[in-house]
């Protein structure tokens, strides 16, 4: 018998809180979090860029769908985004319309990496400093976008604790990154995921790839079943996510399809992406990105990385590098 369950339920037009109702409730949310409980959400904010913040990133109705939902149990909710190398996550809230909503709400947004760390156990680096407010929480809450990744194959709920580690220059641990995200999974254990698969992203994801319109939301319990049953929804193979695949070999999640039973409408949802491709450029930014000097005098500043994008951007649109423009 199948020992974990995934909810893959169709949103109509506006009826993202319904659908967001729905998930929490066949999830037994009740259950999951006491009475005042200290609740974190994580969406998935990636881009602060006009034009790929719907494929991009979770959609705030589905965020403050939960919120309202959670408020009938508690007020102590805060929603939670870390700093990315050129982007600070208080621009990301405010151009994705959170900085409204949390207050209409009246709920916490939390830029992890201004708030207080915690040093914890981490294989495979030793230790690694994480936002306190999230390892002390009760209860935490994933909200991942359905997306395709050039890194790591995939990006769903184990992925989307990456933008929990606080560090804004956290790409200089992309050499360990699969293993990093099981310990994330290890240490952060989600209560609940809930996967934004309204609009995805095929090809050059996390940020650069294809809008896709699914029309869709996931949820779970299991993180890791979740994570295999998308890209399975999406016609990818879960065994090419590595940390997808370590995380279930370390007994934190199911990946196997016997082991996942599917509540909803399969036929009428599945398809084929278009996978990501780790081309020369993203590979060998990738390996520069251990040195932290490059990090700081090349990826960090303006006048270096945008020129250089625009002329990798020109040799994929020339099929001198492939992957696209």
């Amino acid at each position: 018998m199948p020992n974990t369950t995934v909810f893959l339920r169709a949103v109509e037009a506006g009826a993202v809180f319904d659908v967001v109702r729905d998930c929490m409730e066949q999830c037994g949310w009740e259950s999951l979090v006491p009475r005042d409980a200290s609740v974190v959400i994580k969406p998935n904010l990636c881009t602060t860029v006009a034009g790929k913040l719907e494929m991009s990133n979770t959609d705030r109705q589905i965020t403050a769908a939960v919120c309202e939902i959670l408020l009938s149990r508690t007020k102590r909710i805060v929603i939670g985004e870390a700093d990315h190398l050129r982007q600070k996550a208080q621009e990301a809230f405010q151009v994705n319309g959170y900085v409204e909503m949390a207050r209409r709400l009246g709920v916490e947004l939390v830029n992890f990496t201004d708030s207080p760390w915690k040093a914890v156990s981490c294989d495979p680096i030793g230790t690694l400093e994480l936002p306190r407010a999230l390892l002390e929480a009760d209860v935490f809450i994933t909200l991942p976008v359905l997306k395709t990744h050039a890194l790591t194959y995939f990006t769903g709920a184990l992925k989307n604790q990456w933008g929990c580690v606080p560090q804004h220059d956290r790409i200089l641990l992309h050499k360990e990154i699969d293993r990093l995200l099981v310990s994330l999974q290890a240490i952060f254990r989600p209560k609940l995921t809930i996967m934004d698969g309204i609009v995805g992203m095929e090809g050059r994801g996390p940020v650069n790839g294809k809008p896709r319109r699914l029309d869709i939301l996931l949820a779970s319990r299991d993180a890791v079943a979740l994570d295999a049953t998308a890209m399975r929804l999406v016609g990818l193979d879960p065994a090419q996510a590595r940390h997808i695949a370590m995380a279930a070999e370390q007994g934190l999640g199911c990946i196997r399809t016997q082991d996942i039973r599917v509540d909803g409408d399969w036929e009428r949802h599945t398809t084929q992406f278009e996978p990501a491709v780790l081309d020369a450029a993203v590979a060998a930014m990738n390996y520069m990105s251990r040195y932290r000097w490059f990090v700081r005098y090349a990826l960090e500043k303006d006048t270096i990385f945008y020129p250089v994008r625009s002329v990798v951007q020109l040799l994929r649109r020339a099929g001198i590098v492939a992957g696209g423009a």
